[in-house]
């Protein structure tokens, strides 16, 4: 017997959330260090943790990843826009931003062998490329 996919409860999403390179998700950890304000943004992890994940969170930008971005991650984020794009028809305006993470954790742990992964387990990883 095949369990259906959970997905199929909920309708496609309609919006189409940009995404972020590992890079570019780095060099805003890399400048909370030198500002002394709150961080912006949080990661959202939509996939089981094995391996590890990456650490810390904020207010201003939503970051979601999954494995590789090409699945829960993407869909997640493109949810979360069309609620946002919901309610600003009610006048519920939000300043909040909704990225995906190019690459998911997989891309990650390749670009940053595991920094700033909270729970890391190197051989969960295979880092040859």
């Amino acid at each position: 017997m095949t369990t259906p996919n959970w997905t199929t409860a909920f309708p496609p999403p309609r919006a189409t959330v940009p995404s972020l390179t590992g890079g570019e998700v780095m060099k805003m950890f890399d400048d909370m260090d030198i500002t002394p304000s709150m961080r912006g943004f949080l990661l959202v992890d939509v996939r089981s943790w094995l391996g590890g994940r990456i650490g810390w969170a904020g207010i201003k930008m939503v970051i979601f990843y999954c494995g590789s971005s090409n699945g829960r991650g993407p869909r997640c984020a493109n949810w979360m826009q069309d609620y946002i794009d919901d309610i600003a028809k009610f006048g519920m305006k939000s300043t909040l931003e909704v990225r995906i993470l190019k690459g998911g954790i997989k891309g990650w742990v390749r670009e940053f062998q595991g920094s700033l992964m909270e729970g890391f387990e190197e051989g969960v990883w295979d880092l040859g490329g």
